[in-house]
């Protein structure tokens, strides 16, 4: 599996990326432009990501916005859903209207922060089939 990790706090991206390590190749970004060009760079390369996680508010560009461009990106390679990259947005907003913006910007799963690393690896079994699973 590979993974992108996306926030702009530098603990919360080491803590993402320690959770992860064990089941994927996890690489990081601190914002959502280095996401959308990560994304894309590794749509492009044929080796796209399996999971993000990206934070909502972060400078430069946010994660809804981040994750529109990358939704786009996906369509514009011939990816669509189910087969796209899971996406869970995990940030410390519990607000029911931005949680459903962010369903309707396609992401699969939502998680406030702080991050529980047993709900988050719970979340990823959910994303993927029992025969991709590889927690």
């Amino acid at each position: 599996m590979k993974a992108l990790v996306v926030d702009d706090d530098l603990v919360t991206r080491m803590l993402l990326q320690e959770i992860l390590a064990p089941y994927a190749e996890v690489h990081s970004c601190a914002d959502g432009s280095e996401a959308v060009w990560a994304s894309t760079r590794a749509l492009e390369r044929g080796g796209p990501y399996d999971l993000i996680c990206m934070d909502l508010m972060m400078p430069a560009m946010g994660g809804l916005e981040a994750l529109k461009l990358i939704r786009q990106e996906e369509a514009r390679h011939g990816r669509s859903r189910p087969q796209a990259t899971k996406v869970i947005i995990a940030t410390a907003s519990d607000d029911v209207d931005t949680i459903d913006k962010a369903f309707r910007e396609l992401c699969d799963a939502y998680i406030v922060k702080p991050v529980d690393g047993s709900e988050l690896l719970n979340l990823v079994q959910c994303l993927f089939p029992i025969e991709e699973r590889v927690l």
